[in-house]
């Protein structure tokens, strides 16, 4: 799957917007409905002819893909979506105004039909989160066992001695697992390798391991785990979650080449635990994020960006 536009989807990406409104107080409200974070519009200078001011914005993102790609699919999402041009057509040679623009969307249509579908599955992640989320509110049940798992995470956040909360941290995660359905096994030993626990999703088996260490979890240790799921069947991830997080170092490491590893935080499983979000839309994100962009820690705090 690209990671990123192609330098063709870019090029037809900043007609089809110099095309699609005659006006740049219009296009600029498309583009404040369109864009995570419309502060980067203040940027612009709206003096300049509008062919400048889609050439900068869209340089602006392009400059660093892996950071503004969801901008950059949203924006050909919501072009691609235009289909009146009434706005077009009541101008002066507007017939051929609306004819210009629907031949720079279908070129753009094109070039960017991947990136759609991802933006199509993350329409569909936050349509089952949102789903989630009412289940959640409408089960009694499941938010009563939510919040004695959270009471039991908190009360090891708590703890005056630390010893041993890793593995009480690997019962906590059991019990999440088991509450959305996924099947979860408890830690096992295979051939000498301790693995922390497993669980199956949509076909695919999920290896799991937990730490809560005083510093963040460094390369080496990403080393060994992603080799224990590699010398397991090609339809297996690894799931690592580290109370205190990752260097930088190893999170760069492992997101380049082969990705077979995600990587989930003390903030992830906090906002799990207090609802903001079901575990299987935060893997959800994190597995399509990291198919998109290489990078295997999205941050919570991204998350409810978009």
């Amino acid at each position: 799957m690209n990671k990123r536009l192609s330098s063709a989807a870019i090029v037809a990406l900043k007609e089809a917007l110099c095309s699609i409104y005659w006006y740049k107080a219009d296009l600029r409200s498309f583009l404040q409905n369109s864009l995570s974070c419309s502060m980067i519009l203040a940027t612009i200078n709206w003096d300049n002819y509008k062919r400048q001011i889609v050439a900068d914005l869209i340089d602006y993102l392009c400059r660093n893909q892996n950071k503004h790609i969801g901008d950059l699919t949203r924006l050909c999402y919501e072009v691609c979506n235009l289909s009146s041009f009434a706005h077009l057509e009541q101008l002066e040679g507007g017939d051929q105004k609306a004819k210009r623009a629907k031949k720079a969307i279908e070129q753009l249509k094109q070039l960017v039909e991947p990136h759609k579908k991802i933006q199509e599955e993350l329409d569909e992640i936050a349509e089952r989160q949102r789903q989630t989320a009412e289940k959640l509110k409408a089960n009694t049940a499941v938010q009563e066992k939510l919040e004695a798992i959270k009471d039991k995470y908190t009360a090891l956040v708590m703890s005056p001695n630390p010893q041993g909360r890793g593995f009480e941290l690997e019962k906590v995660m059991y019990d999440l697992f088991e509450l959305f359905d996924l099947d979860p096994k408890a830690s096992f030993r295979n051939t000498g390798e301790q693995i922390d626990g497993a669980f199956s999703f949509e076909g695919t088996e999920f290896l799991f391991e937990a730490k809560w260490e005083s510093k963040p979890i460094a390369a080496s240790e990403l080393d060994m785990f992603a080799a224990k799921v590699k010398r397991k069947l090609e339809n297996t991830l690894g799931i690592f979650l580290s109370i205190n997080g990752f260097t930088p170092e190893g999170v760069s490491a492992h997101s380049a080449g082969e990705l077979v590893v995600l990587l989930l935080d003390g903030a992830d499983l906090m906002a799990v635990l207090e609802g903001r979000i079901d575990f299987i839309s935060l893997l959800m994100r994190k597995k399509r994020h990291a198919a998109q962009t290489g990078n295997i820690y999205l941050k919570i705090n991204e998350i409810f960006k978009n």
